[in-house]
């Protein structure tokens, strides 16, 4: 149950839409359920505004299919990342609202889809190379209730891809920017916007680029204003920050 979802049931038993005992049942739930292999926080949603989301990586398919059951008890809507085909294919047998997102290596689960806020977030990278950590962030955006405008292959080797798109790129409430080898297009967009930007190095590059961390240093130094840097090939962690903040935005 999501901060909104609670407020509704609220006001619904207000107006004598719902008794008081199923009101009270909705909120004595308890906020943990131990399925031996993974401690599932049910009340994530009531605090964060979105469930906990999965991250697949280690888990065996079998463990994802029951954690993503226990939230699906509780919740309209569960994401799963760092998913492997395998696991989409246990998901889709359990689930029948399962869509896997192959290139972002996700997976969503929607019995009722969240209502699209004002706003846009335009989810931009810089080589076609970005695209699976982009694809993540524009997921996880998406399924946690936000318009999003993808924006690929405009990094700074070609300044002037950027430049054809300025006019969608300024329109945006926030912006995910996504960059490998030297990292420096957030630092462009950010010089072009007064959105703020969420820089996300990738490890996409040859060797001196060590990973990532010659772009995640490059965007950590940016002479940008209002650039924000998570961690490498981190697109979920840019998703959901970007998400929080148009969230605020939409409630002004």
């Amino acid at each position: 149950m999501t901060t909104a979802e609670a407020i509704r049931l609220l006001e619904k038993f207000r107006a004598g839409g719902v008794g008081r005992d199923e009101v009270v049942r909705a909120f004595q739930i308890a906020p943990l359920a131990d399925l031996g292999f993974a401690q599932v926080d049910t009340h994530r949603a009531l605090r964060k505004g979105f469930p906990e989301v999965i991250f697949g990586a280690g888990k065996t398919p079998a463990q994802v299919v029951k954690i993503a059951a226990k939230l699906g008890e509780h919740e309209q809507r569960v994401l799963v990342t760092r998913i492997l085909p395998e696991h989409a294919r246990a998901l889709r047998r359990k689930f029948k609202h399962t869509v896997y997102h192959e290139l972002a290596r996700c997976a969503t689960i929607e019995k009722k889809p969240l209502p699209k806020r004002p706003g846009t977030i335009a989810v931009i990278c810089a080589g076609t190379s970005d695209l699976p950590v982009a694809e993540e962030a524009a997921v996880t955006a998406e399924i946690m209730g936000n318009r999003v405008e993808r924006i690929a292959d405009v990094g700074v080797a070609g300044l002037h891809r950027v430049l054809a798109r300025l006019e969608t790129i300024q329109r945006a409430q926030v912006l995910v920017v996504v960059a490998g080898m030297e990292g420096a297009l957030p630092s462009v967009v950010a010089g072009l916007v007064a959105a703020p930007v969420i820089a996300v190095p990738t490890s996409v590059g040859y060797g001196a680029s060590f990973g990532g961390v010659a772009a995640l240093l490059g965007m950590l130094n940016s002479c940008g204003s209002g650039v924000t840097v998570v961690n490498i090939d981190n697109g979920f962690g840019a998703g959901y920050a970007a998400s929080q903040i148009n969230a605020l935005a939409a409630n002004r």
